[in-house]
């Protein structure tokens, strides 16, 4: 369910990175550092020598970086804060928590509705998955999409939630819940304190990482689809406790990427609409994690 995308706008967590938006100028991630100041890349050149702030109207900004002095937003409004990412992103995941309340409460998952509430969380599963690629995709962020996605998503992991609860392990949801958050505050207080550094070597290797992750979690599930059983073992068993807890690890370095990413959008001065691109894409990664602690509760439940 995270849309496949190379250097496009929104976050995500496993298949590509990042920027706000190559075409208003803002490069995120395909920057290169210099003594100077921060590079700005651009469509026609990822690997810019420095240009200054993209989204500064002051004419001597240009002239500031070349010296050394840090990006500065313009003093106008309009330009994105951190205020304006956690009340965007505190919305989307409200609708996204809502939903799966609902959905939890709504689509019963005994013997007699487990098929038709388990059609439906796979049926809202796909339909958030064209949302989120299409948000992907698109030049702007819309928040009547973005939301959207978060309601159909909702739906889904209320009732995947409810049936590993009710059917697998007593108490997997609350559980993934918690780990979520721990995790998400881990990475914040290590982002804050320095202890993880991103840069470009750490986002080749996330990204390599995310990539093999994914092909193997593909091919598992094409060996399960035609071959019957659980494919390859990826998602079960011993193995499945490694992969679950790599693919924790992975949503674990997205999240340190998407913080990078609200900290270089504030600094350059991002447009206000771009927090709504990095409410998504917090979202893709903490529904990334989330998922990840449910499977593996679910699979070290199944093996006791």
């Amino acid at each position: 369910m995270w849309p496949w995308r190379s250097e496009m706008r929104s976050s995500n967590p496993v298949f590509s990175r990042r920027g706000f938006g190559r075409d208003n100028g803002y490069a995120g991630f395909n920057t290169a550092p210099q003594a100077g100041g921060p590079a700005v890349a651009t469509q026609a050149n990822p690997y810019a020598q420095p240009t200054g702030n993209p989204y500064a109207q002051n004419p001597y900004a240009q002239q500031d970086l070349q010296y050394g002095a840090p990006p500065q937003a313009p003093a106008s409004t309009g330009r994105m804060t951190i205020d304006d990412v956690v009340m965007r992103t505190g919305t989307t995941l409200g609708v996204l928590i809502v939903t799966a309340a609902l959905s939890w409460a709504l689509l019963p998952v005994d013997d007699a509705n487990i098929s038709r509430s388990y059609g439906i969380g796979i049926g809202a599963a796909l339909i958030g998955m064209v949302l989120a690629l299409v948000q992907s995709f698109k030049r702007k962020a819309s928040p009547a999409l973005i939301l959207t996605y978060a309601a159909f998503e909702g739906v889904f992991l209320g009732v995947i939630s409810s049936i590993v609860d009710n059917r697998i392990a007593e108490g997997a949801a609350m559980q993934a819940v918690i780990g979520t958050m721990a995790v998400f505050a881990a990475v914040l207080v290590a982002y804050k304190a320095g202890w993880i550094r991103v840069n470009r070597r750490f986002y080749g290797f996330v990204m390599a990482a995310a990539l093999g992750f994914i092909l193997l979690m593909a091919v598992n599930l094409l060996f399960a689809v035609f071959g019957g059983g659980d494919g390859l073992g990826f998602r079960s068993g011993p193995l499945g406790i490694v992969f679950g807890v790599v693919g924790i690890l992975l949503g674990a370095c997205f999240l340190a990427l998407d913080f990078k990413q609200v900290e270089d959008g504030i600094a350059y001065g991002a447009p206000r609409e771009e927090a709504w691109l990095a409410a998504f894409g917090l979202t893709l990664t903490l529904v990334w994690i989330y998922m990840e602690f449910l499977r593996l509760i679910s699979i070290l439940n199944s093996s006791d």
